[in-house]
């Protein structure tokens, strides 16, 4: 377990970021970043849907993450495409 510590300590300064884990949970982690630092003020009180389908592979912790800081924001929170979404949360 020390030399990880000691891998951290050595790339210190060096690289933006270690972590230990798979690929998966890098992934997780890094829209775990940007979604905390998302400005969603802009979905004050406004119902949004949150698109399932993209081109680039979201991790499924990423919803979860979106849905938590949403919650308190939107008016609604829907899942899918405008003509199909589902209702998840209403305030």
């Amino acid at each position: 377990l020390w030399a990880y510590m000691l891998i951290q300590l050595k790339l210190s300064g060096r690289a933006k970021q270690v972590i230990y884990g798979s690929m998966n949970e890098l992934n997780s982690l890094m829209f775990y970043q940007i979604i905390e630092n998302l400005d969603l003020n802009y979905c004050q009180d406004k119902p949004v849907i949150i698109k399932g389908c993209s081109n680039v592979p979201v991790p499924e912790n990423a919803y979860l993450f979106l849905v938590n800081k949403l919650k308190t924001i939107a008016k609604s929170i829907l899942f899918g495409e405008a003509c199909s979404s589902v209702p998840l949360h209403k305030n």
